[in-house]
């Protein structure tokens, strides 16, 4: 046991899981933010923040699950509108994936951890297609799922072949759960990383002290990734792992990418409902934890859209 945690700290990891209060914070010097997941298209987005605005709950970032091939320009333009005028970052998934394609090892029971990742160099070569293409209408901030394709847009962002403020967000799928694979995915180029649902706070403040990005994570995990709901861990979370951005995804609900006119109901329904879990958790922390700090929206590190 010495020996394995001295070769740890030696390499600069803990050995051992543990609170330790962080003193890390977003650069505008908050400790957390609030995320939307799955906002599938410009309806979508209107609806959160019609909910949002109702219920004065803030908002940071949205994301977007079905990729951006799943829409128009004209889609993604007016996301791009809508988040520039509001000030928050509107981040979007990069497609195809092989759970979109012809393969089938992501279906066997063996597979399934593959299904998020890209399949060759053709399908390397498209999902950069996808990122100029939305990069062109405004969009600066992506959500990649392969360990590759992380390193290859965050090289062509340091070559300036892709904007400088890109952000590069992992997804929740590749699921890191150590100190060590959240280095290295922050190494890779990540500037927000997903970590896996299930790990206690214990562990998030342990991957916090080698970690210098923010971790995306789920205080309700849809039932794909485990179904957690963790609402009342959020204040520990705050204090033990910040700065995190706060994603609310909906325990007990449909699996909707691809999304599109044939669920629309579903998909603002999902929308709405994300918002309020999420005012829920924002009001749990001003009960238990009053004096944590939330960003101020409009943040400059933010991956906010670009338009002309």
């Amino acid at each position: 046991m010495k020996k394995s945690s001295e070769s740890l700290e030696h390499l600069g990891l803990p050995s051992e899981d543990g609170k330790t209060v962080s003193a890390a914070r977003f650069p505008d010097g908050g400790q957390y933010r609030i995320e939307i997941p799955s906002t599938e298209g410009p309806k979508a987005l209107r609806a959160a923040f019609e909910e949002g605005d109702r219920l004065g709950c803030p908002l940071h970032r949205f994301s977007q699950g079905s990729g951006i091939q799943m829409l128009s320009d004209g889609e993604i333009s007016e996301m791009c509108r809508i988040g520039a005028d509001r000030g928050v970052e509107i981040n979007l998934f990069v497609t195809p994936r092989a759970n979109f394609d012809t393969g089938g090892m992501w279906a066997a029971p063996g597979g399934k951890a593959i299904q998020w990742q890209i399949r060759g160099a053709e399908q390397l070569r498209y999902c950069l297609d996808d990122i100029y293409r939305a990069v062109d209408l405004g969009i600066r901030s992506v959500l990649l799922s392969d360990w590759g394709l992380i390193e290859v847009v965050s090289q062509l962002r340091s070559e300036g072949q892709l904007p400088g403020e890109l952000v590069i967000k992992s997804s929740a799928l590749m699921a890191p759960a150590n100190p060590a694979s959240v280095r290295l995915l922050e190494k890779t180029g990540a500037n927000t990383i997903n970590v896996a649902t299930d790990l206690s706070v214990a562990q998030m403040s342990a991957i916090r002290q080698v970690c210098q990005v923010p971790m995306d994570v789920y205080i309700e995990a849809p039932d794909g990734l485990g179904g957690f709901v963790r609402h009342h861990e959020t204040p520990d979370l705050l204090r033990y792992a910040a700065p995190i951005y706060v994603k609310a995804g909906l325990r007990n609900s449909p699996d909707i990418y691809p999304a599109g006119y044939h669920i629309e109901s579903t998909v603002l329904a999902l929308s709405r409902e994300r918002v309020r879990r999420s005012k829920l958790i924002y009001d749990l922390i001003q009960r238990e934890y009053p004096e944590a700090i939330i960003s101020p929206q409009g943040s400059s590190d933010l991956g906010i859209p670009q338009i002309s």
